[in-house]
């Protein structure tokens, strides 16, 4: 099976790529950022661009996670964002059309927030992928937190690692409540998406309980003795909570908070000793 990852360099993408490559043929692109030396160029903005370069590599299966998933740069960059985000997308359909690809297509909780951008976006571009003739998965993480081969991107995990590296103190917030999505998790739903050949389904990604930033971090930076600091930002970001059925339903992995937290501590630890 061959595999074109957009995005590979991404917090998100470079973890998919990372695990996927072990075991098929990957290829993988990147817009500005060259994680690994084997990445190709692609703007995913360019139509022109991304039909060559799919009708070039032939895959059977597009993984689509290139995307700027920062709601705040999203609403300051609305043309850039609606052209990354949603006319991307677009592009990634007919390409995938054209030489009769499957589609799996990382989306968002956030489709449920219509009142942003990033949320507009999202939901604008599942209705695209629905549109992908060899089949498509839409897959819906939450806030998603754990260690990518990308340690360097603005992401709430990355930020807190750095906490942890850096030996600073931080403050996290108290007030927004969401189901977290364990990195790993998603990785391994979508091998075994892969391994099962599923098609046509919008499966939710995230662990069941619902968490605040600061509880998060309560539970990780201080098992490396960073101190965690809660604040009530009042952030306003309204409480997506997803129904978890979809992933038992197909047999595919599931994790509760303990297990994600115990997963995340040990992907910590190894990534502490690698620095040493």
């Amino acid at each position: 099976m061959k595999i074109l990852i957009t995005g590979a360099s991404s917090y998100v993408g470079a973890s998919i790529y990372s695990t996927l490559k072990e075991k098929y043929s990957v290829t993988g692109t990147y817009n500005s950022h060259k994680l690994f030396p084997e990445l190709e160029l692609l703007d995913i903005t360019d139509n022109g661009r991304v039909m060559k370069k799919v009708s070039a590599k032939k895959p059977d299966v597009i993984i689509h996670a290139a995307a700027n998933a920062s709601g705040g740069w999203c609403e300051k960059n609305p043309e850039l964002a609606v052209a990354i985000n949603q006319q991307g997308t677009r592009h990634i359909v007919d390409s995938a059309n054209a030489i009769d690809s499957k589609v799996i297509f990382i989306s968002s909780f956030a489709v449920a927030d219509t009142a942003s951008l990033y949320g507009r976006t999202k939901i604008a571009s599942e209705q695209y992928v629905k549109e992908v003739e060899a089949g498509y998965v839409i897959l819906r993480p939450s806030l998603i937190i754990g260690l990518s081969p990308n340690t360097t991107n603005d992401r709430p995990f990355n930020r807190m690692l750095r906490n942890i590296t850096e030996g600073t103190p931080a403050v996290y917030d108290t007030s927004w409540k969401f189901q977290p999505t364990w990195l790993r998790h998603l990785d391994g739903v979508i091998l075994g998406i892969l391994e099962q050949e599923i098609i046509n389904e919008t499966i939710p990604v995230s662990v069941p309980e619902l968490k605040t930033r600061y509880e998060i971090a309560n539970d990780l930076p201080p098992k490396f003795g960073i101190k965690a600091k809660p604040e009530n930002k009042h952030d306003d970001t309204p409480t997506f909570s997803e129904k978890l059925n979809k992933l038992k339903e197909l047999k595919l992995p599931q994790y509760s908070y303990i297990q994600m937290i115990a997963g995340i501590i040990t992907e910590i630890k190894g990534y502490l000793n690698d620095l040493k």
